[in-house]
C-alpha cells in the first residue's frame, strides 16, 4: 500500500510541475483573467515571481490566493516543504501577477493558528479543482486541523509594476500565429 502511495505522490508531483508550467505560460500569454473567470476549475489564481535561493534566478509559480485589502494570502496545494516556500522565506521581496495588475510586495509566513485556520478555509474555497484533489489525497476534514503543514504566506502589496517581463509578456504570439494561420499555404483541389 505504501508503494502505491509513493508512486501516486511521485506522479502527482510530476503532473503538478507541468500544470504549473502550463498555467504560468498561460499568464504570460495574457490569459490570467481567463483563468480567474472559472474559479471552480482553475481556482482563484495569481502568479508569484520570486528569486530562487541557490541560483538567484527568477522563478514563477501559480498559487491560490485570497485578497483582503492590500494584503494577499496565498498557498500552493502540494508538498509539505516545497522549494518555492523556502526560497520566498529566504528572500521575501516578491512580485505578484494578479488579474487586475502586477505588483511588488513583501512576503511573510502566517504563524498565528487562528488566522491560519480562518484563511485556509477561504483558500480551500478559492482553490478550485486543485483544492478538491488536495483535500481528497490528504483526507482533510474542514473541522479538524486542516493543512497544518501547508505553507501559508501573507503578501503586502507595495507598488505597481510596469514593463515587458510581467504577465502578458508573450501576448505578441497571438497576432503572430493568427497571421501564420491566415496566410498559410492552401492545398489546391483537383
Amino acid at each position: 500500500m505504501k508503494t502505491n502511495l509513493k508512486l501516486a505522490q511521485k506522479h502527482g508531483e510530476l503532473a503538478g510541475k507541468y500544470l504549473n508550467l502550463i498555467q504560468v505560460t498561460g499568464w504570460k500569454l495574457g490569459l490570467g483573467k481567463f483563468f480567474n473567470c472559472f474559479p471552480a476549475l482553475f481556482g482563484k489564481t495569481m502568479v508569484l515571481d520570486f528569486s530562487r535561493r541557490e541560483a538567484k534566478a527568477p522563478a514563477q509559480l501559480p498559487l491560490v490566493y485570497y485578497p483582503q485589502g492590500d494584503v494577499l494570502y496565498c498557498t500552493a496545494f502540494g508538498s509539505v516543504q516545497p522549494d518555492w516556500y523556502l526560497s520566498v522565506i529566504a528572500n521575501p521581496q516578491v512580485e505578484v501577477w494578479l488579474p487586475d495588475g502586477w505588483y511588488t510586495g513583501k512576503a511573510e509566513l502566517v504563524e498565528d493558528e487562528e488566522e491560519r485556520a480562518e484563511i485556509l478555509s477561504k483558500l480551500i474555497q478559492n482553490g478550485g479543482a486543485s483544492a478538491s484533489v488536495w483535500k481528497k489525497i490528504n483526507w482533510v476534514d474542514m473541522d479538524e486541523d486542516m493543512g497544518a503543514e501547508l505553507p501559508l504566506l501573507r503578501i503586502k502589496r507595495q507598488s505597481p509594476c510596469t514593463g515587458a517581463e510581467g504577465p502578458g509578456s508573450l501576448a505578441w504570439l497571438w497576432p503572430f500565429f493568427f497571421f501564420l494561420f491566415l496566410f498559410r499555404p492552401r492545398r489546391r483541389r483537383k
